[in-house]
């Protein structure tokens, strides 16, 4: 990793003169302009080896504002939104067209960025202003600024309580904000330096990692208190979690390390080793897959089932904030030194397509059906050819059951001989291409004929 300094300085303002110039992350977004003084060419030896490269890879990098370090991600609305500390803005992506479609000016110094999809809302954590912005998904404004406590770092949100989590790191504190009013309602004392912070709300609790402490402060959200404190590994920085899983990931900046905790016991039941300098960690419950990004320029690919790191993907510079659009298996990786948030594709199931034939052997000139059964998909087209030639084009799928569907084609133009059938699955955006194939014997007339003869005479004789 390239050498960095901590402290901050650009054409617009100090950080050290903020408020929150002592908690973790605040010194890392400084560590990551320091080092925006370094020629990206010095970095170059530093680059991390592309691992399972075609399984993941990055399918875009996205320019945004500078010093990007939060990123979070409306599924629904197919929208990221990235917090740029150095510009005190956050910047809108479609995610359709990953293109940046509005730049919205926050508070002083945003760190970390959290959606509710349901209120249509943004909030932003503001490092340096101590407060949190609150903006209108739809019209695309700050509605409100709430203060909250010294040098906010981290923020999630409740939505079936209406109810936002701030961690304040210079306060040692998280702020718990009333969606509906805009109001702090509570304060509640953590561990030292706390920074991130990811709610379960079905188990209405949260989770909050304290740097300075090594620890992950539980709170029970119904009481407000801290009801558990667990120890991790050094540094913790990003939490996510899988409530399907009931696990919680925790990444261990200052040990390269990610805590995997069971929401259960409360115990720590793994510890995964990964990159340089892991910050942020995200989750795709769905796929079974955690996203960590590393700032020593990479993130690594967890496999919940196994616990075990399956890939490792060079994204940008300084790589910190990651979320995941579950509907899509798409992580965003803000890069800090890049100015670029990177996104990267999951690798896509692949189907089985299997063929089968109404008759075989059949003769020239007969109709035969050919079945193709495809699963898992989620429907499409079909194209059965035999050699070069197409026999049908585009058969729509019609579903069997669950996730295995079905296509069929009729023809009677096989000519004399074996005849190779294909059926081609040409993938959509969840599934990746699939074939099948088939071997169809199409006898001549006279062949079939001349059988038929000699099996009568061998039945008289």
């Amino acid at each position: 990793m390239c050498a960095r300094g901590n402290h901050l300085v650009t054409g617009q303002h100090d950080v050290t003169g903020y408020h929150g110039g002592g908690s973790a992350r605040w010194r890392r977004a400084a560590a990551v302009a320091a080092a925006a003084a370094v020629p990206l060419a010095a970095c170059a030896a530093t680059a991390v080896p592309a691992s399972a490269a075609d399984r993941y890879t990055v399918t875009a990098n996205i320019a945004v504002g500078s010093g990007p370090i939060g990123v979070a991600v409306d599924a629904a609305a197919h929208t990221a939104y990235v917090t740029n500390v150095n510009d005190d803005t956050v910047s809108v992506i479609d995610e359709t067209t990953g293109t940046v479609t509005a730049t919205l000016t926050v508070g002083g110094g945003p760190l970390a960025v959290a959606v509710e999809p349901a209120a249509h809302a943004v909030y932003v954590a503001n490092g340096g202003s101590g407060t949190v912005s609150v903006i209108d998904a739809i019209t695309g404004t700050v509605t409100k600024t709430i203060a909250v406590g010294s040098g906010p770092d981290g923020v999630a949100v409740d939505s079936a309580a209406h109810t936002a989590y701030v961690t304040n790191g210079s306060s040692g504190t998280v702020s718990v904000i009333d969606e509906t009013t805009g109001t702090v309602t509570k304060t509640i004392a953590v561990g030292s330096d706390p920074n991130g912070v990811a709610v379960d709300s079905a188990a209405h609790t949260a989770y909050v990692t304290n740097i300075a402490s090594d620890t992950v402060s539980v709170i029970d959200e119904t009481t407000g208190t801290v009801t558990g404190t667990i120890a991790v590994g050094s540094g913790p920085d990003g939490v996510a979690l899988d409530a399907a899983a009931h696990t919680v990931y925790v990444a261990n900046g200052g040990g390269s390390t990610v805590s995997v905790i069971d929401e259960t016991t409360g115990t720590v039941t793994g510890t995964i080793a990964v990159g340089s300098g892991p910050d942020g960690v995200a989750v795709d419950s769905a796929a079974h897959t955690a996203y960590v990004a590393n700032f020593g320029g990479a993130v690594s690919v967890i496999d919940e089932t196994t616990g075990t790191v399956t890939a490792t993907v060079p994204v940008g510079a300084d790589p910190s904030g990651t979320a995941v659009d579950p509907s899509a298996h798409t992580a965003y990786v803000t890069n800090g030194n890049g100015s670029t948030v990177s996104v990267i594709s999951a690798p896509l199931p692949a189907p089985v397509t299997k063929v089968t034939s109404s008759r075989n052997p059949s003769s020239a000139g007969q109709s035969v059906t050919f079945t193709a059964t495809v699963g898992p998909a989620d429907g499409g087209t079909i194209k059965f050819s035999s050699g070069s030639k197409v026999l049908c084009r585009a058969v729509s799928l019609t579903q069997v059951s669950g996730s295995s569907y079905r296509a069929a084609c009729t023809t009677r133009a096989l000519p004399a001989g074996r005849d190779t059938i294909t059926a081609a699955y040409p993938g959509d955006a969840g599934y990746r291409t699939s074939s099948g194939r088939y071997t169809q014997t199409v006898r001549t007339p006279s062949t079939l004929a001349a059988s038929i003869v000699l099996g009568s005479q061998q039945a008289v004789t």
